[in-house]
């Protein structure tokens, strides 16, 4: 990326599982923590999700907002969160939720960096082994995202 959308404090890793609801929920406010979307956004990611699922394949799921809310979108950022548990995202199996927020086009050149690093079944399973968010953190960022 031409410029730094994620921090080591966007990047969580829990042992247990999730609904969908609480990891969109997760994934927005950390988002909101970082100063990249207002309070609104969890109310995007979900009125996305009710039009198309954001479920990508290969365990990864990523909520966003609509072209309608782009307003709650302060700054462009991301959030990485891996639940070792797993998430059922609308029947499909997720570890990996990766919230993002896109300010003017940029989502696009992040969406294609993630969905380049989501691609390869043998980083994924790299993403799947790291033991901290720090290493989680470290591939992620290796990976040009």
């Amino acid at each position: 990326m031409a410029r730094d959308v994620l921090s080591l404090g966007q990047v969580r890793i829990h042992s247990g599982s999730a609904t969908r609801e609480e990891a969109m929920k997760e994934a927005a406010d950390i988002l909101q923590a970082a100063g990249a979307v207002t309070s609104a956004y969890y109310d995007a990611m979900q009125q996305r999700e009710e039009t198309v699922s954001t479920y990508m394949g290969n365990e990864l799921a990523i909520p966003h907002g609509t072209n309608e809310t782009k307003h709650t979108i302060l700054d462009s950022a991301l959030s990485v969160v891996r639940y070792d548990g797993g998430v059922d995202w609308g029947g499909e199996p997720v570890t990996f939720v990766v919230g993002i927020a896109g300010k003017g086009d940029e989502h696009l050149e992040i969406l294609s960096q993630i969905a380049i690093l989501f691609s390869d079944d043998d980083e994924v399973e790299n993403l799947k082994q790291a033991q901290t968010p720090e290493q989680l953190f470290a591939l992620v960022s290796a990976a040009g995202v």
